[in-house]
């Protein structure tokens, strides 16, 4: 054994989908893999923190996951004849489950294979996409029915009714052929951007970033780029991710406070990172049709390429999310073109926008911090200081609650209440 690293929960997380992979792999049963693994993760994370990490962490959770299956095959009459056929397709040398720490097949990452699994066209894509932040992101419930602005019950019968579904669907554990990618590809990408989204700003807990999220997601989003290297969208993703994440650095203070976009130090941003999602999207939107995440990247792009926030382009990102609203019906475009509308037309124009907002967005903490901020800027104080307390009962991420927090005292301080 090592000694426990603090980010234990990190590398739970990152194996729990290479993990799955292996078993559907072995088992043939997708759904009865995955309720392994979370069995097996459960184990760990009450193990490890006592008796430090395995030599090989993978090895162990493929061996106790895989116990675990075998004896529920072993114990459920409904399951004999699963049983039977797994072992009449798995060579003799290979139907147990290997040691801990020795290596075997899941030295292998299935982690792209199980990705396109679960984006199975035999789902809906809210279906897929939910199952796949589950299996793949390693989301909880809570955390993605917050990224879908539905309650986390409806969100955990729409995760086990499409584990099932796969499960009956027979579908095979193999990456799909080519002709196969347009069918899935829509759900893949939203996975990946949602995936990037909460590793970048993470909506429960005490970190701000998970940093392990977002640099997984552009892992498996360059896994994609490399299988379809002139797919614009794929490409557009991949920039919206470099362009964003190279100002995580910027986005914590000393004391892993949140610091706003307009107050981040941009010799700290990552110019390499910059550079890559600059080349990726000035490539890509002449290639066509022009989709979502491109128009994400190009906003990100005019960001980046600020020498200040003084300085930025806010007419041209303006006109952006003007051509993105009328390719996309994210709600949270509303939010991001109001802030746009602002800068270019004052705060009132911006309010304006937000007067009657999306059902959904009336959920959400972000739709009261960016009225704040809106409020902030027009100098209404009261309605200001109102907003960023509402915001900050509403948000689970514990940095974002303390810097709304401060905003409204800082104004309330002033007079606003």
């Amino acid at each position: 054994m090592t000694t426990l690293e603090p980010t234990v929960d990190d590398l739970l997380r990152t194996l729990a989908p290479q993990v799955v992979g292996v078993l559907t792999r072995r088992y043939g049963d997708f759904a009865a893999a995955e309720d392994a693994v979370q069995d097996a993760l459960l184990d760990a994370s009450r193990q490890w923190p006592s008796e430090g990490v395995p030599r090989n962490p993978r090895g162990w959770l493929i061996q106790v996951a895989g116990r675990r299956m075998t004896e529920q095959v072993r114990s459920e009459q409904a399951r004999r004849r699963r049983e039977e056929l797994v072992a009449g397709q798995v060579p003799a040398d290979r139907r147990s489950a290997p040691g801990a720490d020795a290596g075997d097949e899941g030295a292998h990452d299935d982690t792209l294979t199980l990705l396109f699994l679960c984006c199975h066209p035999v789902l809906s894509p809210a279906s897929a996409i939910a199952l796949t932040l589950r299996s793949v992101g390693g989301l909880t419930t809570g955390e993605i029915a917050a990224a879908f602005l539905v309650p986390e019950a409806t969100m955990g019968q729409r995760i086990s009714r499409a584990k099932h579904r796969i499960k009956d669907s027979g579908a095979p554990f193999r990456m799909p052929d080519s002709a196969e990618w347009p069918a899935r590809l829509d759900a893949v990408l939203h996975v990946l951007y949602l995936i990037f989204n909460e590793g970048y700003a993470s909506s429960t807990g005490a970190e701000l970033r998970r940093v392990e999220l977002s640099r997984e997601a552009i892992r498996l989003t360059r896994a994609v780029h490399t299988l379809l290297p002139d797919n614009a969208e794929v490409a557009g993703l991949l920039a919206l991710m470099l362009l964003t994440e190279a100002r995580g650095p910027a986005r914590t203070g000393p004391d892993g406070e949140l610091v706003p976009l307009a107050e981040q130090d941009r010799g700290r941003w990552d110019t390499a990172a910059i550079a890559e999602g600059v080349s990726l999207i000035t490539a890509a939107l002449p290639r066509g049709p022009v989709g979502p995440y491109q128009v994400q990247a190009a906003i990100a792009a005019v960001h980046d390429e600020a020498p200040t926030a003084a300085e930025t382009d806010w007419p041209q990102i303006l006109a952006l999310y003007g051509v993105l609203a009328r390719i996309s019906d994210n709600p949270l475009i509303v939010l991001n073109r109001a802030v746009a509308v602002a800068m270019v037309d004052g705060p009132a124009a911006g309010l304006t926008l937000l007067a009657d907002p999306p059902p959904a967005l009336t959920r959400h903490h972000r739709l009261y911090a960016v009225r704040a901020h809106l409020h902030e800027l027009a100098g209404d104080r009261e309605a200001a200081v109102a907003d960023y307390r509402t915001a900050a009962r509403r948000t689970a991420s514990l940095p974002e609650r303390h810097h709304l927090s401060l905003c409204a005292a800082r104004l309330a301080a002033q007079g606003g209440s």
